[in-house]
């Protein structure tokens, strides 16, 4: 984005992270500007990427996906963009972030039950070439964080 964000672009992107149903009129209503204003922003705000998209929340549980993990792998630093391809391709990972520190890469999983968690890590992943090691966190509950951004500006 080639300029830095305001503290109105903040408030539109707390509350598009609230609410992303919520039309352009609420939107400049709450926030106190025109809603030409509040259209002219979003739009600048997608198109820089910073706002890249409008998503459901989706309870995994309650969608049929049971069991999360979170799985860190160690890797051939040099197999890491095939290994990302190969994990992109796959269902059931929900985040996939390159690390610095004991592991080189943390996944966020979910699964329907511990067998499709075992058939993912065991046969998939551990099967990848580059891939020289994998541990496996089981989620037990997710509590939802006290605020809707983690870092809000």
């Amino acid at each position: 984005m080639a300029s830095p964000l305001d503290d109105t672009d903040h408030q539109i992107l707390d509350a598009l992270v609230d609410d992303g149903r919520m039309s352009m009129r609420t939107l400049a209503e709450t926030l106190h500007i025109s809603r030409a204003n509040a259209y002219a922003r979003v739009e600048r705000l997608r198109t820089s990427g910073v706002l890249r998209g409008f998503r459901a929340d989706v309870d995994p549980a309650l969608s049929g996906l049971a069991t999360s993990a979170y799985v860190t792998l160690t890797i051939r630093q040099a197999a890491w963009r095939q290994i990302a391809e190969r994990l992109q391709a796959l269902p059931g990972i929900v985040h996939i972030a390159l690390v610095g520190g004991e592991f080189d890469v943390v996944l966020l999983v979910r699964a329907r039950d511990n067998a499709d968690l075992r058939r993912l890590v065991l046969d998939e992943i551990q099967g990848m070439d580059g891939v020289t090691n994998t541990r496996t966190l089981l989620v037990f509950e997710e509590p939802e964080p006290s605020g809707a951004r983690a870092a809000s500006g």
